[in-house]
């Protein structure tokens, strides 16, 4: 015999209550569950403040770290108008003023509540290093009114000096280890793990004053002086690493000029690295303001000399090559330049700044084989210069000096660094790696987050809104239903 009409009715709405009842029961077990939800980004800002310009970077990192050490992305890049900070000697006050609008534009992308625990740093590399050399208390200055620009900002800032030359070529080495993953990288998992493959890639930097270079070597650092060693992502870290101030771009051709200058009696100044048929006039005595030039006799700084291109690139090496101290290294093993230890290079390297720069420039950043590269620059040497300024028009800034650039590198990277026909297929030219400006300033921000405590992941309980809200209904279904049932009960005809 089937169900009545008043049974069915009263079995939905009691199945309805037992339904809701149980869900209800379910919710409030959950409640003693903590849901960990992602924790916040916090944000960096580091100025790279270099001989030639300023860079300022912003970073961004979840506020819950990965074994003490920060997952970072870079958030934007700001080049500073104007000329680097060393060149405000007359006007330190301008140095810090200069800084104003990448300031403004970095912290517009960092929420108010973030500024007071955002770390800001200054780093000065070699063109602040040379002029500390040259006159302390210029550098001080400047320093000074580049704090108190920086220190009015509403973020925590945490000072502007010197970065040491190691530091600067150990950094780099992190940045470009870091953005290609062999540091810590992503896994299928949705984790962040530490590679268990690959050697870590080595870092070539050259900026306006010094150059860098950076590696793990195949042995022991036999001098101490060299070693970098720092902690990331729960791993030890060992490098060899040394910087060459006064043989970065900009001094390099300084002192390249110094010496032809002062080697030459004749009224007229030819110069091998120059194209044939280039002629312009030189000003002295903006040559011999930096220390990397040394007099050998007191020059007339009153007269403008004449300079000629000859487009030898022969000779555009010869004199090059007296920029280096080869023979002190005659004898010793392990040693590059100036008595400089430095174990043989091995594995890829990846070579940035000025590096780049110039290879870019004269298209050669292809990895292409060393024999093509040596061909290319030479018959770019010896091109006219009329020919050379119709081919690259509105570059003339720079372009009497890509021939020099370019032969410097070669002999720096072959006869000083000790790069072979057969370690040069490791050279790779980038600007960039992973979307990311390769440089110290990110390897500084990995550094610091070591510093910077973690902020644990906010804790919900299942208390909260959307759980309640839940809750309450079922709750209500519940009683609708039970209400329900017992008014079928009572007010139902009987049969």
């Amino acid at each position: 015999m089937g169900l009545t009409c008043k049974e069915r009715i009263l079995t939905g709405l009691l199945g309805a209550a037992v339904a809701s009842g149980l869900t209800t029961l379910i919710l409030f077990l959950v409640e003693a569950t903590d849901i960990l939800l992602p924790a916040d980004s916090k944000f960096g800002i580091v100025f790279d403040a270099g001989s030639s310009h300023t860079s300022v970077f912003v970073y961004r990192w979840p506020a819950d770290k990965e074994n003490n050490t920060g997952v970072v992305s870079q958030a934007s890049a700001c080049q500073v108008k104007g000329p680097g900070i060393s060149s405000y000697t007359s006007n330190p006050i301008e140095a810090g003023e200069s800084l104003q609008g990448c300031l403004e534009e970095a912290l517009a992308l960092i929420p108010e509540a973030r500024r007071p625990e955002t770390p800001m740093f200054l780093g000065a590399t070699a063109g602040m290093r040379l002029l500390s050399r040259k006159n302390s208390s210029q550098a001080e200055d400047i320093f000074a009114a580049v704090s108190r620009v920086l220190g009015q900002s509403p973020v925590d800032f945490r000072g502007a000096e010197l970065l040491a030359g190691q530091d600067e070529g150990a950094l780099g080495w992190i940045t470009i280890n870091y953005v290609l993953g062999m540091l810590v990288k992503y896994s299928f998992s949705g984790e962040w793990v530490q590679p268990q493959e690959g050697t870590p890639v080595g870092a070539l930097d050259m900026g306006g004053a010094s150059t860098q270079i950076t590696f793990v070597p195949g042995g022991p650092i036999l001098d101490k002086s060299t070693q970098a060693t720092f902690r990331l992502y729960g791993t030890e870290h060992s490098v060899y690493t040394h910087s060459y101030l006064c043989f970065g771009r900009d001094q390099v051709l300084g002192r390249l000029l110094a010496g032809l200058v002062q080697s030459s009696r004749a009224p007229v100044i030819r110069h091998p690295c120059y194209h044939s048929g280039y002629r312009g006039s030189l000003a002295p005595a903006p040559l011999y303001e930096s220390p990397c030039v040394h007099i050998a006799a007191s020059p007339d700084l009153t007269r403008n000399l004449t300079v000629e291109g000859t487009g030898n690139p022969w000779a555009c090496v010869a004199a090059l090559r007296r920029l280096f101290n080869f023979s002190s290294c005659a004898g010793r093993g392990h040693c590059a330049f100036n008595g400089v230890y430095q174990p043989p290079v091995q594995g890829r390297f990846y070579a940035f700044s000025n590096f780049y720069y110039t290879f870019h420039f004269l298209n050669l950043t292809s990895r292409q084989p060393l024999a093509a590269v040596n061909a290319t620059i030479w018959e770019f040497c010896q091109r006219p210069w009329k020919l050379v300024e119709a081919s690259f028009p509105g570059q003339d800034h720079w372009l009497r000096d890509y021939c020099a650039s370019g032969l410097y590198i070669l002999t720096l990277l072959l006869e000083g660094f000790g790069f072979s026909e057969e370690t040069w297929p490791g050279l790779e030219f980038r600007k960039q790696a992973g979307g990311t400006d390769i440089g110290w300033t990110l390897g500084y921000m990995l550094n610091l987050t070591n510093m910077i405590p973690a902020e644990a992941p906010a804790l919900w309980r299942a208390e909260s809104y959307g759980v309640w809200v839940a809750g309450i209904v079922f709750v209500v279904l519940t009683l609708v239903a039970i209400l329900g049932a017992a008014a079928v009960q009572l007010f139902w005809p009987q049969d």
